[in-house]
């Protein structure tokens, strides 16, 4: 059922036609009594998500009585970020999501239907997990809040990806990754309907449909003018409304390239970007578009650990980025990589598999990763500030470029926004 629906690439939407539009659908509803909502964290700020879920909390007021940022495996929300993210909705409401412990699992996809959409890859069972809070919080509904965006694990980020992940316990984030991976994130990016994706729909309609979800989904991008832009709106309890969400980021979020690059800059915003495990965003989003022996330049002013989770950065200081053979042949050795297919996942698709190269240049800041740490997972380093002065962002536009000595570079500020093919590397 489709509440509420507004976009297309020629749309602009501003805060007040975000709003009009959430309250459109709100009214469609009818009165509820207690209202969770579940928005993306920090790492989504560009999402519009903040102004959605504050806006929410005007409609229903003290009906509103829960905010479970959908964390994953990512860092806790400081004050600061909730601050500045949700505006004056009240802090007391934000609950912190525990991934390890505070969830309960509604049912188990059979090994069998994965085999059957991995195309063999994978054939182990999948448990649905949420927080405990969706099951046992008495809500009569849930906002799943977000933006619809290209992304390396299920193909197109949100919709009930929000649930399972944002909000899952470490086994159903753990093989719903390492799904992905082995099925092939190069065969998943950009699309709706995908082997991850199957399994999440499977739980939603067999374990998960007595829960209240309603689907609150943006599709933002950056404009020819290289600012942020709301293209669409989107909301509803099913398939359809993401399917919809999904079409539009396609036309919105994704470039298809004339030519292999050779040469790419990503810039990472210190404000959002700490990890590898974040910024690797910038390998996921443009392999594609890359060319066989050209090379990618990681501007990343704040970088200071490899995973936000402890236990995940440990096994990537371990175990490195070097490519799906020795990432799997490590996994079927070690248990603690066994217990941790996420990580697995992760360092499969931080991997360009030898393909092209990958430097790393972490700011100088006290804390921030050295050359040592950068090079011991399989990454090169540059440093900083030489390469700053070579690519100077200020001085960027995003896509191609010619610098004053005449090279050729291709520029990207903020690879969570986008997904970037050649041709003969994406068939629609």
């Amino acid at each position: 059922m489709i509440l509420f629906e507004n976009g297309s690439k020629n749309h602009s939407l501003s805060a007040l036609d975000l709003k009009n539009g959430l309250f459109e659908a709100f009214n469609k509803l009818g009165a509820r009594q207690k209202v969770l909502a579940i928005p993306p964290d920090y790492t989504r700020f560009p999402s519009r998500a903040g102004e959605l879920t504050e806006f929410s909390w005007e409609y229903y007021g003290p009906k509103l009585t829960d905010i479970l940022p959908a964390l994953g495996t990512h860092s806790p929300m400081t004050e600061e970020q909730i601050s500045h993210m949700f505006g004056k909705t009240p802090a007391n409401l934000f609950r912190e999501h525990d991934w390890r412990n505070d969830v309960v699992t509604l049912g188990e996809v059979p090994g069998e239907f994965i085999k059957q959409v991995s195309e063999g890859t994978v054939d182990y069972p999948w448990p649905a997990q949420v927080n405990k809070l969706l099951v046992d919080g008495g809500f009569d509904l849930i906002l799943s809040l977000g933006q619809v965006v290209p992304h390396e694990v299920v193909g197109m980020a949100n919709y009930n990806k929000n649930i399972f992940v944002g909000t899952g316990g470490s086994e159903g984030i753990n093989k719903s990754h390492f799904i992905g991976a082995a099925y092939g994130m190069e065969k998943m990016m950009g699309r709706a309907d995908t082997p991850v994706r199957k399994v999440f729909n499977y739980a939603s309609e067999n374990f998960a449909a007595y829960l209240p979800i309603i689907y609150v989904q943006t599709v933002v991008g950056l404009n020819r003018d290289g600012k942020l832009q709301t293209y669409g709106l989107f909301i509803g309890d099913d398939f359809e409304v993401f399917d919809k969400a999904a079409k539009l980021s396609l036309e919105v979020n994704f470039e298809m390239v004339d030519k292999p690059l050779k040469k790419v800059v990503v810039w990472l915003d210190p404000t959002e970007f700490k990890s590898t495990w974040l910024g690797n965003k910038s390998i996921y989003r443009t392999r594609m578009a890359i060319a066989d022996g050209g090379e990618l330049i990681v501007l990343a002013p704040a970088l200071k650990e490899f995973g936000e989770d402890k236990e995940i950065d440990r096994l990537i200081r371990k175990y490195g980025y070097f490519g799906t053979p020795h990432t799997l042949k490590v996994t079927a050795e070690n248990q603690e990589l066994q217990n941790n297919l996420g990580a697995a996942a992760h360092l499969i698709h931080g991997s360009s598999e030898g393909r092209f190269s990958i430097t790393y240049c972490p700011g100088k800041k006290p804390g921030n990763l050295t050359k040592e740490e950068i090079e011991s997972v399989g990454f090169k380093w540059a440093d900083y500030d030489k390469m700053v002065a070579s690519y100077n962002p200020e001085f960027l536009k995003d896509g191609f470029n010619t610098l004053p000595n005449g090279e050729e570079i291709f520029y990207i500020s903020n690879p969570a926004l986008g997904l970037w093919a050649y041709r003969d590397r994406f068939a629609y």
